[in-house]
């Protein structure tokens, strides 16, 4: 951790973000879990048209298919998770925007988040919080935000 230098992606090339090995553990599937180095240090790609969602400085990768889950940012999928503790998707986030004219997406996370019930380092691949993901979403239509 606090390398001045950022990693790169040795498929796409583009820097990635430092992950907790912690989600690494919760998300990789048992084959992938296997090659894991525990005491390595780890990278998160966001590239959507990158394979690749962890890897190390050794030019090892965890790619989509390694995963339990969809990973958000590499995919358009209107029931992957967009918040992956409380169950928001583009889809859920759309449909209460077409019934109510608006979201409480952010809000509700956000008041879930306040009273410590997330756990992000377990559930979203990135290891941190989904509000910014949230916020692209409706940023991202016109009328939704």
């Amino acid at each position: 951790m606090g390398n001045l230098e950022p990693a790169r992606c040795p498929r796409c090339g583009d820097p990635g973000d430092e992950v907790g090995i912690v989600t690494l553990k919760s998300l990789l599937l048992p084959g992938a879990l296997e090659r894991l180095e525990p005491g390595g240090s780890y990278r998160f790609c966001a590239n959507a048209t990158c394979e690749t969602v962890y890897f190390n400085g050794a030019g090892d990768a965890f790619l989509t298919g390694d995963l339990k889950v969809p990973v958000f940012q590499k995919t358009q999928d209107a029931d992957c998770p967009v918040c992956y503790c409380f169950g928001w998707t583009r889809a859920r986030i759309g449909r209460e925007i077409e019934e109510a004219g608006g979201s409480t997406a952010i809000s509700s996370i956000a008041g879930h988040v306040k009273i410590g019930r997330c756990a992000c380092d377990l559930n979203n691949p990135q290891g941190y919080c989904c509000l910014g993901n949230v916020k692209k979403v409706l940023s991202s239509r016109p009328g939704w935000s």
